[in-house]
């Protein structure tokens, strides 16, 4: 504990019929839409270890909070996985991504269905016609990033160049998408070891991704495997969207925002490294991209009234998050040269690993990399709810050229992942 309490909130949505703080019986009640009341039978002095246990049952699925779920049904099982909430409709936190934990998810399910969760798969045991799965992630978590998937997966097992574990799952139902799922998937290995040259080490000890047959539309950067939507690969594969989840476990994951505020240093990054990836594949450089994204919208474009910076909450996942704020990432390299730049990449996750930070964190510490006051230039990109007058290119084709950009190739396959967090 941080401070006395007589009470405290948890954040839950499913139906709890014992609550025990230190062993000890604590009443409990229920609020507003998601919150658990808990009163421990004694007072909580400052800095007391707490551990709490709490039983519960219920349906995860046939439960809503603000007209929306975050627990998927599916054919053969069920999926948590959602941002910025997911955790309520399967466990009791503190649903913030300042407070981090470990995990031990142990999940019993019928013999031929499997539980796919986070980290390391640390054993199996059968009985009776049910098997019970242990999943394991020893570093830092933030509770959105937490998933668990129950279905009947095919699963595939590698390992990375640089030695890390990789456990991919396939729904064994994705019918016509399967081919193009595992044609992404299958390359996380090589993605992660190509991020890591940009972002530094890859930061946890397993590694992977899975398909459930949901039928939402977006991926999300679950911690160590992120969880893929089918219809990411309804019109073939797309290692780009497998970029942006990957980017993610170093820009999202190991630096979480200090509050959603700061999305920004998660989505503006994942974006960006979709644009490293389009260079690296030649379908693109970054700078191509941000000419085209930059002419693509006019001065009267809402695009533009977004701040990537501090978007409010109604468009904390607006396209111009990710686009808007890739091209502020493209000005920030314009401005400081790249030896700064990618200085600054690599180190950030190093700085602030297993922590948070904020927006302004960043500015400070692309400050103390370059040297240079970036004050004006962040105001500019990250805070003004106009266009900017100079764009993130020096080049011609932007400055002077009547003519609009050329598509970069890998243009489509980068937008395909616009709806990467649509509820």
């Amino acid at each position: 504990t941080t401070q006395d309490l007589s009470r405290f909130n948890l954040d839950f949505l499913l139906d709890v019929s014992e609550v025990r703080v230190n062993g000890a019986k604590a009443s409990f009640t229920t609020s507003g839409e998601h919150e658990l009341e808990i009163t421990p039978k004694s007072p909580l002095a400052k800095g007391t270890s707490v551990t709490v246990v709490v039983r519960y049952s219920g349906v995860p699925s046939s439960k809503q909070a603000y007209g929306f779920t975050s627990w998927h049904r599916t054919p053969d099982g069920g999926v948590g996985a959602n941002e910025p909430e997911s955790a309520w409709w399967w466990f009791p936190s503190n649903d913030h991504p300042l407070d981090k934990a470990t995990y031990d998810v142990s999940v019993l399910v019928p013999d031929g269905s499997q539980a796919i969760s986070n980290g390391t798969l640390q054993s199996t045991s059968s009985r009776l016609g049910w098997t019970r799965y242990n999943w394991r992630s020893d570093k830092p978590q933030a509770t959105y990033l937490a998933t668990l998937a129950v279905g009947r997966f095919d699963i595939t097992t590698g390992t990375t160049e640089s030695g890390v574990p990789v456990v991919n799952a396939y729904s064994k139902d994705l019918g016509a998408n399967d081919g193009a799922a595992r044609a992404s998937i299958e390359r996380t290995g090589e993605v992660a070891d190509w991020l890591s040259e940009y972002f530094g080490p890859y930061p946890y000890n397993a590694l992977g991704g899975y398909v459930p047959n949901t039928t939402t539309g977006y991926a999300l950067e679950t911690q160590t495997r992120p969880y893929y939507s089918p219809r990411q690969f309804a019109n073939g594969s797309n290692v780009s969207v497998v970029v942006h989840e990957l980017a993610h476990q170093w820009y999202g994951d190991l630096v979480s925002v200090s509050g959603w505020k700061d999305i920004w240093i998660n989505e503006g990054f994942a974006r960006y490294a979709q644009w490293l990836w389009s260079e690296h594949e030649d379908e693109g450089t970054a700078q191509e991209l941000a000419d085209y994204v930059y002419a693509s919208h006019p001065a009267d474009d809402p695009f533009w009234t977004v701040k990537p910076g501090d978007p409010g909450p109604e468009n904390q996942f607006d396209i111009a998050v990710y686009d808007r704020g890739a091209l502020a990432l493209q000005a920030l390299r314009n401005e400081i040269g790249d030896d700064a730049f990618f200085a600054v990449l690599k180190g950030w996750p190093q700085k602030y690993a297993y922590g948070n930070a904020s927006v302004a964190d960043f500015r400070t510490y692309a400050e103390e990399v370059s040297g240079q006051s970036l004050s004006a230039l962040f105001d500019t990109w990250l805070f003004q709810p106009t266009k900017p007058a100079a764009p993130a290119a020096r080049t011609a084709s932007i400055a002077g050229a009547s003519a609009a950009p050329e598509q970069p190739r890998s243009w489509k396959k980068i937008a395909a992942t616009n709806d990467v967090h649509e509820h």
